[in-house]
Order: structure tokens, then C-alpha cells, then sequence
């Protein structure tokens, strides 16, 4: 049902409302915020339909994309936080 700029608004949506949700300092910017709401959707649909919440082919709702949003941000600050940067 959306187009390819429908998707990367509603991840920069979810992206930005797990950032805000999840205090602290985030590694990554635009990109990375963006991609972390579209990946997280699919993250969130796919728990929702592993609790049955919904069924196949059914898209994730908002709820759960920032949740699976959410959880790739820990994921993605516990692999790129320990990292330092030398500039």
C-alpha cells in the first residue's frame, strides 16, 4: 500500500519516536534513523504475528513498529556504542 517514500517517512517517524523514547546518546544519524523504523516495522510484525496479534500478509501497526524499533535501537547501541571515534 505505500510507495517507496511512504515507507521511508513512516520509518523516519517510528525512527525518530524509539529515539526519543530511548534516552541517551544515539550512534548514527538520518540514515541510520530512518532505517531503523523501516526494519523495525518488519520487526515488530513479525513479533506480532509470532503472538498472534496478526495474520499473514497483515502489516504491523504503529504500537509495534516502535517497539521492534525500539529493541534494534538497544541491539544497534550495544554493538555500536563501545566503539570510539578518533576524530
Amino acid at each position: 500500500m505505500f510507495g517507496i517514500l511512504g515507507w521511508i517517512v513512516f520509518g523516519f517517524l517510528v525512527g525518530v519516536i524509539a529515539k526519543i523514547l530511548m534516552p541517551g546518546r544515539d550512534p548514527g544519524g538520518f540514515i541510520i534513523t530512518i532505517l531503523l523504523g523501516i526494519v523495525g516495522a518488519a520487526v515488530g510484525g513479525w513479533m506480532g504475528r509470532a503472538m498472534g496479534m496478526y495474520g499473514p500478509g497483515e502489516p504491523a501497526g504503529f504500537l509495534m513498529a516502535v517497539l521492534g524499533s525500539i529493541l534494534l535501537l538497544v541491539l544497534y547501541r550495544f554493538l555500536r556504542g563501545g566503539r570510539t571515534s578518533t576524530v
